[in-house]
Formats: structure tokens, C-alpha cells, sequence
């Protein structure tokens, strides 16, 4: 029972474990699994360091910036910890490259790693704590998805941002060494700063989402450790966080099985730079490739997520990552399906423009999520389908270590730092015996300008 005779409340209970987790309780395995996601959430920051959403984002925090203590990824500019949780997200969130939690279409470490990089960064702490805490931090926002997906998502309630928001105070409280009431009020207070529309998702107003759910979250947990409170049943009650936003959760997926079975082990990881439910069809149309002018029809079936989620007008990059239409068309077109297939160039492409207006999409719901068929039909009246429910990078066909690498040295590049690339993976494969992330961020940082 509860403190006050009531059984135990989401928040109480995911409060004991956070501030209650041993290191040597966490798996081999998923200690290898955070790992692999903060190289790839890393990468992912660094291929868009120079992107205008980064630049922007950048010139309008840095007047607010209480002090340069903390690193932006890729960049020789410094901001205080919440400005550069809020960058950092934005920057790994920002090509459709991070990874996911596909039953709650989750990115998990956007939101949470930043924050704890910041934290640490500032108080001078080490990376098995920061590895520590990301993962309680990305556990407590992937079961919170479970409890209220799929309603929450489809509502409109962009579930990254929402959830990412508890992920991320859950990280900080940790990394911060707060007591099991102090976790427990830093999720009641995250409560109250939960945001983020789907609606939004093809414009920049996604990015401040995200962004906020990390700087949030971390707020969440300095105030619950400066003695701020919350409702004992902010999550859950009548009118908390989950009923408020259109569901009434299931708790058992809070804190069933919890520190034994681990919703964070089932993460993975893009080979492609666009939404996750799309990468079937590009895999699907990588195989069925034939020359772009033989094509007379591209039949895109896929269940409701799909159809929400990609048929929609293409007018920029942004809505390119997230189309049925463009993914389809730029795959059979260019044979490709890399950061370059997605950008400004390729919607403007001619072969490809014309190639979007013979994709239709249809609604398929024997498919599963995550799943696509796609059927080409030429001008001669030949017809040939082939049906991807585990694409590359999903639970059933996971991208390996050395992909995971490939995929980095990329994005490095991408920054100017290809040079330096070998360094900075070797320094995040062996995160946990860093005693020093100051000393590992600089890793990461750009070279200032001269003069």
C-alpha cells in the first residue's frame, strides 16, 4: 500500500525503482543496448549540427543562456544545460534518423539523453551514472506509451514529446540522486508539462516539442529536488496526465514486470533517414526497382498508421520524410533512400515529382504496424508486389554493431568530423568507464573559429 493507506500509484511505484535501481541489477545486454543508442543518437546530432533548425534554434536560445557549461553537439557555441538539452533534441530528432520503440512509435533517447549529458557536463559526473540514468529515464517513457497507446497517439498527442517529458525527469532525478518521493514528484511535476501534436510533425513547431520535453523534464527534477510536490496520482487520476489527454491508462504496462522485463530492450534503429512506418515500403521498393519510366502506377497498401501518417501533399523536405508518395517515388527513382533522397533537391527533382503523382496509397488493416505492400504496375501491363513486414532495422532484421558504426562515420562526415570519427565511436562504446563526460563532450564539439 501507499503511504496514505491507498494502493500504490504509478508515480510511487516508478519513484521506488528509479531511485531504488542498482547498476549491477541492469543487464549486460541492455547496457549494451543504451550504448548503441546514444551512438546513434550522437551520429544522428551531428549529421544536422550546420542545419538552419539548429542554427535557429542555437541564435535564439543563447541570449537566455545562463552560462556556457555545456556542450551543443557539433558546435564550437556553448549554452547552459537546459538550452543545450533543448539544441541536442531538436539536432537527433531533426532528420527522422533516430531510433524507436515501433508499438508506441517512441523515439526514445531524443528527449532523455540530452538533458543527462548537460546535467553531467555541469556537475562533473561520469558516464556509467549518465548510462544509468538514460536508461530508467527511456524505460519509465516507453511504458508510459504502452499504458496509453494506441488512443494517445492517434488523439493527436505526439507521443515523444509527451512521454519523452517523463523519460527525461526521470533521467535527471536519477543522475541528480534523488529519493524515491523526489523521483515520484519530479514525474507529477513532468505531468504538467506534457505536449506535443502530430499535427505539427511536418513543421518546425515539432522541433520545440521535443526540445521542450527535455528541458522540461530536467526543470521537472530540479524542482522536485528543491522541494516542489505534485498530486500523488498526477499520472493516473481522474484528472491527471493520462485521462486529460484521452485515455485511461493501462497500468499494468507501467509496472508489470518492472526492472525485470525491459520495454526499452525492444528498441531499434533507422537504416533511413525518414518515419519508421515507411521503411518497409522503401525496403519493399528497393527490391521491386525497375526504370521510372516503364512505371505506370505504385499501389502503397499499409494499415491506418501508415495512411495517418504518409498521404499527404509533398511541398518540402519536411513533409518529404513523412509521405508515402515521395518515399516510394524517390526509392524508384534514385534507387537510394539516404539523407540526400529526402532534402529540398530531391521534392524538386522532375523525375521524381512526376513519379509522386502515380503513387496511390490504400488501406490494408490485415497488415500489421510497421508493415507495406507495394504493388508496380508498367505501361506494358506487367504487375509485380511484394509484401515487407520486418524492414531493415526493425525488431526482426536489427541493424548490427558494425551498421550501427557505418551509419555514424556518415553522419560525421556530414559534420566535418570524419576525421574523428573512429575516436568518438571508441569513446561511446566504452562510455561507462569515463569518469569525465566534460572530458568526453569536448569530444563531440566543434573547433572555434578563429578569431
Amino acid at each position: 500500500m501507499g503511504g496514505d493507506g491507498h494502493a500504490p500509484y504509478a508515480g510511487e511505484i516508478l519513484g521506488r525503482f528509479i531511485a531504488a535501481s542498482r547498476w549491477e541489477e541492469i543487464p549486460a545486454s541492455l547496457r549494451h543496448e543504451g550504448r548503441r543508442a546514444l551512438l546513434n543518437f550522437f551520429g544522428g546530432a551531428l549529421g544536422v549540427a550546420r542545419d538552419p533548425a539548429v542554427e535557429t534554434a542555437l541564435r535564439v536560445m543563447a541570449p537566455f543562456s545562463g552560462g556556457g557549461h555545456a556542450t551543443v553537439i557539433g558546435r564550437a557555441e556553448r549554452l547552459d544545460a537546459m538550452g543545450a538539452a533543448f539544441v541536442n533534441t531538436i539536432a537527433a530528432n531533426l532528420l527522422d534518423y533516430d531510433d524507436t520503440h515501433l508499438e508506441t512509435v517512441i523515439h526514445p533517447t531524443a528527449p532523455v539523453a540530452p538533458p543527462l549529458l548537460a546535467l553531467a557536463e555541469q556537475r562533473g559526473l561520469g558516464g556509467k551514472a549518465v548510462l544509468h540514468a538514460f536508461l530508467l529515464g527511456a524505460e519509465v517513457e516507453c511504458r508510459l506509451g504502452c499504458a496509453v497507446s494506441p488512443g494517445h497517439y492517434a488523439r493527436g498527442w505526439h507521443i515523444t514529446s509527451t512521454c519523452g517529458v517523463f523519460g527525461a525527469a526521470a533521467g535527471c532525478a536519477r543522475l541528480l540522486g534523488l529519493d524515491a518521493a523526489q523521483c515520484w514528484a519530479a514525474l507529477g511535476i513532468a505531468a504538467s508539462q506534457s505536449a506535443g501534436l502530430v499535427e505539427n510533425l511536418p513543421s518546425a513547431a515539432k522541433n520545440v516539442g521535443m526540445g521542450n520535453a527535455a528541458r522540461n523534464g530536467l526543470l521537472a527534477a530540479l524542482l522536485a529536488q528543491a522541494g516542489y510536490g505534485a498530486a500523488p496520482a498526477a499520472i493516473e487520476g481522474p484528472l491527471g496526465w493520462a485521462r486529460a489527454m484521452g485515455d485511461a491508462p493501462d497500468l499494468r504496462r507501467v509496472t508489470g514486470g518492472l526492472g525485470t522485463r525491459w520495454e526499452f530492450a525492444r528498441n531499434t534503429y533507422k537504416p533511413y533517414p525518414s518515419g519508421i512506418v515507411f521503411h518497409a515500403v522503401i525496403d519493399a521498393c528497393l527490391a521491386l526497382r525497375v526504370p521510372g519510366e516503364a512505371i505506370a502506377e505504385v499501389v502503397v497498401a499499409g494499415n491506418q498508421l501508415l495512411l495517418d501518417r504518409g498521404d499527404r501533399p509533398v511541398r518540402n523536405e519536411r513533409d518529404a520524410r513523412v509521405s508515402i508518395h515521395h518515399t516510394a517515388a524517390v526509392v524508384l527513382a534514385r534507387g537510394e533512400a539516404g539523407p540526400a533522397a529526402f532534402s529540398l533537391a530531391a521534392v524538386r527533382d522532375p523525375a521524381v515529382a512526376a513519379l509522386r503523382g502515380r503513387v496511390r496509397a490504400v488501406l490494408d488493416d490485415g497488415l500489421p504496424r510497421g508493415a507495406a505492400r507495394v504493388t508496380l504496375r508498367t505501361g506494358g501491363g506487367e504487375e509485380r508486389s511484394i509484401t515487407v513486414t520486418a524492414p531493415r532495422g526493425s525488431e526482426g532484421q536489427p541493424l548490427t554493431d558494425a551498421e550501427l558504426e557505418a551509419k555514424y562515420r556518415a553522419n560525421a562526415s556530414l559534420a566535418g568530423m570524419a576525421a574523428r570519427a573512429e575516436e568518438q565511436i571508441g569513446l561511446l562504446w566504452s562510455l561507462e568507464d569515463n569518469p569525465d563526460m566534460a572530458g568526453l563532450m569536448r569530444g563531440f564539439a566543434a573547433a572555434a573559429s578563429p578569431g
